[in-house]
């Protein structure tokens, strides 16, 4: 439970934090929180030899509007997301998985970017911003550019950006009183979902159902169509592939998100 020996620069800027990733290619990893990746690389399923420190950026954290968004940067941290006025009334969905995240000192060391960069399937922020219909500002030397949630997940632990780009910035829609539902299946409080369902303005978004978190695009018709929960539901796991292990198999995962889709749907607020 010893990791690899690193080293260890402390940016000055998110502009510092670009250079360093340049500068050091593959061999660096930017820390947040360090939640998600310290621990990977305790266990050596990770081995930078650099870390780089952007978890006290001021210009990467904060909540402020913007034409009709939420634009919320990258090391906000879960805590400070679950309790914003802003996002509690624009994305409360946002605000609800933001506090399911782990256990209170999780909550108030993890940040938004990390766990959306770290891209696990499993995890309530990918789902939950996907759900949203959110996007991603990510920098790098450049520029600024935007990548749809549905684009920004690419694989087990992958996303879309280059390795000399950094995630600045998430931007989901602000739309006030709109219907969501949120549902995951743990073994324990504060565990990653076996599976999950999210439902917010006509999306439905899944976790722990592939290799990223994805929209159950057939029961998303179903719903356009007319259809009640019940029967929407039942079609949540067409074009999955969920994985397998000690928890649950894939005709149980399959069972899982039909299941979850249906509360989602039923219990939107």
């Amino acid at each position: 439970m010893i990791p690899s020996p690193f080293d260890y620069v402390a940016a000055r800027s998110a502009g510092h934090a670009i250079e360093l990733l340049a500068d050091h290619g593959e061999d660096a990893k930017l820390l947040a929180g360090g939640h998600s990746l310290l621990p990977m690389m305790k266990l050596r399923l990770a081995a930078p030899s650099v870390l780089i420190d952007i978890g006290e950026l001021a210009e990467l954290a904060g909540i402020s509007p913007d034409d009709g968004e939420l634009v919320i940067g990258a090391t906000t941290r879960h805590a400070d997301l679950a309790a914003s006025r802003l996002v509690r009334a624009g994305a409360p969905l946002l605000a609800h998985a933001a506090g399911q995240v782990g256990d209170p000192q999780i909550r108030h060391r993890g940040t938004i970017g990390g766990s959306l960069a770290h891209a696990d399937p499993a995890a309530d922020l990918p789902m939950a911003v996907l759900a949203l219909g959110g996007s991603m500002e990510v920098t790098g030397p450049a520029g600024v550019r935007r990548i749809p949630a549905q684009e920004f997940f690419a694989g087990y632990f992958e996303t879309s950006m280059a390795g000399d780009e950094l995630l600045t910035a998430v931007r989901v829609p602000a739309q006030p009183g709109q219907p969501w539902g949120y549902q995951k299946f743990t073994r324990r409080a504060g565990d990653w979902a076996i599976v999950g369902a999210a439902a917010a303005g006509g999306r439905i978004a899944l976790a722990n159902m592939g290799p990223v978190p994805i929209r159950a695009r057939a029961a998303e018709q179903a719903v356009a169509a007319g259809a009640g929960p019940a029967e929407a539901a039942e079609l949540a796991a067409e074009g999955t592939e969920p994985g397998e292990d000690m928890h649950a198999d894939r005709d149980y995962r399959r069972h899982l998100a039909r299941v979850l889709t249906r509360r989602a749907l039923q219990h939107q607020t």
